[in-house]
């Protein structure tokens, strides 16, 4: 499948994330870095997330997932360890004409995420369209290694 790069603003846009684990602590991360508020349904979260909950800086629902959650969302977050209810939470976001991301199922997804690189003003995002996320990370790592090491540097701006 082929996907439409975007950047997307996010600023104030609420993202429903459910599920409460490590998938759920990158998106979230990159969520806020964006300026989106993000409103987690879990019945457990991590260590991490638990601090960003006492800080005021997410909110959270400790629930099962149901698809009253997803009232009132800008983009979805499916990203618990049980296929079944991602695959649910993707067939309740499409019939409400949301945008899902599918932790587990780029199939089920959407959109998809790239990885991302921010340096110097300069945002790079590098996707293989779903078929080798951990491919995406390694391009990734090379361009950060190539501008940390100054072969890309200001003057090719």
């Amino acid at each position: 499948m082929r996907y439409y790069p975007i950047n997307l603003n996010i600023k104030g846009k609420v993202c429903v994330v459910i599920g409460g684990g490590r998938v759920a602590e990158r998106k979230i991360r990159n969520i806020l870095l964006c300026g989106g508020k993000v409103k987690v349904i879990s019945p457990e979260l991590t260590g991490l997330l638990m601090k960003m909950v006492r800080r005021g800086k997410i909110d959270y629902i400790r629930a099962e997932y149901h698809s009253d959650a997803l009232e009132g969302a800008f983009l979805v977050y499916a990203t618990t360890s049980h296929r079944r209810v991602n695959a649910q939470i993707a067939k309740d976001a499409t019939r409400l004409g949301l945008l899902v991301n599918v932790a587990d199922s780029a199939r089920e997804s959407s959109f998809i995420l790239p990885a991302v690189l921010r340096k110097r003003g300069i945002t790079i995002a590098v996707s293989t369209d779903g078929l080798s996320p951990s491919k995406s990370v390694r391009i990734r790592n090379r361009m950060k290694e190539l501008f940390e090491g100054g072969t890309l540097t200001d003057r090719e701006r």
